[in-house]
This record gives structure tokens, sequence and C-alpha cells, in this order.
């Protein structure tokens, strides 16, 4: 859906560019060109952005870990 009528942008673009690393509306500005114009699209924009900021933030990650041998620890001792 569009978003900044102004801009041509849309809710995927948004959400594109929060994948690519954008966390603030500056950068949303700076990145798309919302609300640089005629600033309506401000709060939808804003909300698309903590929304999809947040789905990001509480993406399980998971990491390979090689198995631990026992008797193999570090001790820092030389």
């Amino acid at each position: 859906m569009y978003v900044c009528l102004c801009r041509g942008v849309t809710d995927s673009h948004i959400r594109q560019a929060v994948a690519a690393g954008a966390r603030s509306m500056r950068e949303l500005r700076m990145e798309l060109g919302v609300c640089s114009n005629c600033g309506r699209c401000g709060q939808h924009a804003r909300e698309i952005l903590t929304e999809a900021t947040a789905t990001i933030s509480a993406t399980a990650v998971h990491i390979e870990l090689p198995p631990v041998r026992s008797g193999t620890f570090a001790t820092g001792a030389a």
C-alpha cells in the first residue's frame, strides 16, 4: 500500500529499507524521501518502521557451534 504519495513510497519499500539497516525516520527520509514533502505520511511511515524494526529484532538467530569435548576447557594458564 502507498504510504507516501508525494514520493511513491510503499510499505514494502519501508520494510525493505529496514531490512537493509534503516532504523530511524531520518534514515528513511534520506533513503526514500519519506516525509520530506508535505509530511502527511509521517505517522504511518513511523508505525511501519516501528513494526518492521520489532520484527527484525524478534527474529530468532540460529548459530551452529562445534561440539564441546570433555576435558578440553581452556584455563588460561600456560
